[in-house]
């Protein structure tokens, strides 16, 4: 996954034609993401998205994280996975007035911040839905086997699991070390993206898509349809109003990494298949999948600020927490207030 969903100049450079088609042989050693930067106006208006998404999603992670970092009450363990949740979804967006900026002028942060970005970016891209995932598990064992597992869900083994989760992020992301910058041909332009120098590149590019596929897609969102299709059955059969609040933020989460992930990972598939040439290759197609890529990896991430909307700000168990928060700084004030009034009184008198 690219810094930059473009195409390079000479992923098309060489061609044949036949049966009025225009098919591409593709230079497998270098960016599939690469034709040009966009125009001018279409690259404002991405770096305008990547921003706005910069400025929503990191004030409101930091929000929830500190909100749950300073409650006074036990963690649960869907506590923690959504604290964790917050710290991948922020650095996420901590990367993308970088990516904004590139969009422009370009690469300007040099080899070492490409590979670091990506690094990060990869990361927090697959810890980020491993832990929506782990979100919907916990919220199964809590409603649907609460009497067999309440003895079992120990603060303790939740932070053990978040590190489990981190490590193999991490290790999923080692395949953005293959990024480093990339000058365009005929141009001045410099991309970070993604360059196979040793062994197949073809064969490296389908198997790291493939991890992006299951790891960062498919099986998580196995994982929550199970989970909350059983919860929702379990609600179903109770009584109260509790049950439909339940309801309604459980489809909400769904509905809401269907809409910003889907498109993304069909238009990246597309791409894929055209890779094979499984799907004509031509170069109108190619540039509707460039443009397709821009607009749906902009989509995917709107889910980085999103979240705290929807785990967070929809829960009455935040909201509460958040209250609370915030009249203890004004109690912790007014005290402050009260005793420096107190002790200028008593130096007057």
């Amino acid at each position: 996954m690219s810094i930059i969903f473009t195409f390079s100049d000479d992923y098309f450079e060489n061609y044949t034609t036949q049966d009025n088609l225009t098919p591409y042989i593709v230079n497998e050693d270098v960016s599939p993401y690469e034709i040009k930067l966009p125009e001018r106006t279409a690259g404002l208006v991405i770096a305008a998205i990547g921003f706005a998404i910069f400025l929503l999603a990191v004030p409101g992670n930091l929000l929830v994280g500190w909100v749950i970092a300073t409650s006074r009450h036990t963690l649960t363990p869907s506590d923690v996975y959504l604290f964790h949740l917050t710290i991948a979804d922020g650095l996420i967006a901590l990367t993308l007035p970088f990516s904004a900026v590139s969009v422009i002028y370009g690469w300007v942060f040099g080899d070492f911040m490409c590979k670091l970005l990506s690094l990060i970016f990869e990361a927090n891209f697959y810890t980020s839905i491993i832990f929506l995932a782990c979100i919907s598990i916990d919220r199964y064992l809590v409603i649907v086997r609460a009497s067999e597992t309440l003895k079992s869900r120990k603060r303790k083994c939740s932070w053990i699991l978040c590190t489990a989760v981190w490590a193999l992020g991490s290790a999923l992301s080692l395949p953005a070390l293959f990024h480093k910058v990339i000058q365009l041909n005929e141009t001045d332009t410099l991309i970070c993206s993604e360059s196979y120098e040793m062994g197949s590149a073809k064969s490296w590019r389908l198997a790291i898509r493939g991890f992006h596929h299951i790891f960062g897609f498919f099986l998580p969102l196995a994982v929550m349809i199970i989970c909350y299709s059983i919860t929702i059955a379990r609600l179903l059969r109770t009584r109260g109003f509790q049950k439909h609040r339940a309801m309604r933020v459980i489809l909400l989460v769904v509905i809401a990494f269907l809409l910003c992930w889907t498109p993304y990972h069909i238009t990246r598939m597309v791409d894929t298949l055209l890779r094979m040439n499984v799907i004509p290759n031509n170069r109108a197609v190619r540039g509707s999948v460039t443009m397709a890529l821009t607009v749906t990896h902009s989509l995917a991430m709107m889910h980085s600020c999103i979240n705290p909307v929807l785990y967070a700000f929809v829960g009455e168990k935040f909201r509460k927490n958040m209250m609370l928060y915030f009249q203890r700084k004004s109690l912790s004030r007014f005290s402050r207030s009260s005793s420096q009034t107190s002790e200028g009184s008593t130096a007057v008198f």
